[in-house]
């Protein structure tokens, strides 16, 4: 499009003066959550172009600013963060980046498991009787809901350790 990038993403200038703004909360903590091409949602490759070197860039100019020593003054959300690769989350980490939203990336993850209960059970889930055990065998077992919501769960949860270990957050309180 014909539209100035830098009107699409967060501009240090705007990073500096959230923080200025928020510093005046007595006690406060806070984080930014500037916009470096993240989107919520899932997105066909190419089609978004994460700039986590703007995190960089406004953590340099809030230093200059402030004149502090601390090479990360300001703490970053990372909102949209399902699909991004693990360099550019880890890259982001560097730049200040302390929560990821990755709703998305959980939502598909429940429902794959789900998908695979299905695919694994198919041919049990036709009827409540009758399948691959006989044509007189109950399918109780497999079309109950908790069985292929308990899978969904299963492979969420596998979701969140990937996105941990991505996060860099395993292993790291006492």
């Amino acid at each position: 499009t014909d539209v100035d990038s830098s009107r699409l993403y967060t501009q240090p200038e705007e990073v500096f003066y959230a923080y200025e703004q928020l510093s005046q909360v007595e006690g406060g903590a806070f984080t930014c959550a500037a916009s470096f091409g993240n989107v919520h949602g899932v997105y066909a490759p190419g089609n978004v172009d994460l700039q986590p070197i703007i995190l960089y860039n406004s953590q340099e100019f809030i230093k200059e600013k402030i004149g502090s020593d601390d090479d990360k003054p300001m703490r970053f959300v990372f909102h949209g963060g399902s699909g991004s690769s693990v360099d550019d989350i880890q890259y982001a980490i560097g730049a200040g980046v302390v929560k990821m939203n990755i709703d998305t990336d959980t939502q598909w993850a429940f429902w794959d498991g789900i998908r695979a209960y299905e695919a694994k059970y198919h041919d049990y889930l036709q009827g409540q009787i009758g399948g691959p055990d006989g044509d007189d065998k109950p399918n109780k077992k497999y079309y109950d809901p908790r069985m292929s919501l308990r899978a969904g769960e299963e492979s969420m949860a596998a979701r969140l350790v990937k996105a941990a270990e991505d996060l860099k957050c395993v292993n790291v309180l006492n």
